[in-house]
């Protein structure tokens, strides 16, 4: 995302604020991020300085031209890892629609085709059904739960471990590729 998504991307923000900051990581205490034009123009460089070293990338997750959501790909590992995690957010009027898996097919293939990741994983708070039903769809393995895992407006909470590899990746691609993303070609 660019700044010029900054309009859409806060009329997302303050319309959903409900159900979109009880799911998101921060510290005991710590206030919700600024959402400021000058702000988000920041994250927006933020992420553009991620994607230069290599360390993370941020999309957004857009039905034509409008914002319904958000993925990133980030804490990008190399050496001996070759890892990511993958995370997600969407509009709440949106939810359902598949434009999530959609998106995380997508972001698999740029991780292991592009960026020649050998692991993703997305971590999911159990009593998060709308997330749980994204790996769900998409038939990623689950790795066991672990405990106090990250903390999530103020509280340590669990989450559920998901992940792929790109050998299970490319058993897998063409059909998540044919289920999820009508008109994708690989280059």
């Amino acid at each position: 995302m660019t700044p010029g998504d900054y309009d859409q991307w806060i009329e997302v923000r303050d319309r959903c604020r409900g159900w979109l900051v009880p799911w998101e990581p921060r510290p005991k205490g710590a206030p919700v991020a600024a959402e400021d034009r000058s702000s988000f123009a920041s994250r927006c460089s933020l992420r553009e300085r991620e994607r230069q070293l290599g360390t993370g990338f941020g999309f957004g997750i857009f039905v034509g031209r409008r914002l319904v959501g958000e993925l990133t790909v980030s804490s990008i590992q190399r050496g001996p890892f070759q890892s990511a995690f993958i995370g997600y957010w969407v509009d709440q009027a949106e939810a359902g629609q598949g434009y999530v898996p959609e998106a995380v097919v997508v972001a698999l293939a740029f991780a292991f085709e592009e960026l020649g990741l050998h692991r993703i994983e997305i971590s999911i708070i159990p009593r998060n059904a709308r997330s749980l039903r994204v790996v769900e769809k998409l038939g990623i393995r689950s790795e066991g739960v672990a405990l106090r895992f990250l903390q999530i407006d103020g509280e340590w909470e669990d989450h559920a471990r998901f992940a792929i590899t790109d050998e299970e990746w490319a058993i897998r691609r063409d059909e998540l590729v044919g289920r999820w993303i009508e008109g994708f070609t690989r280059d």
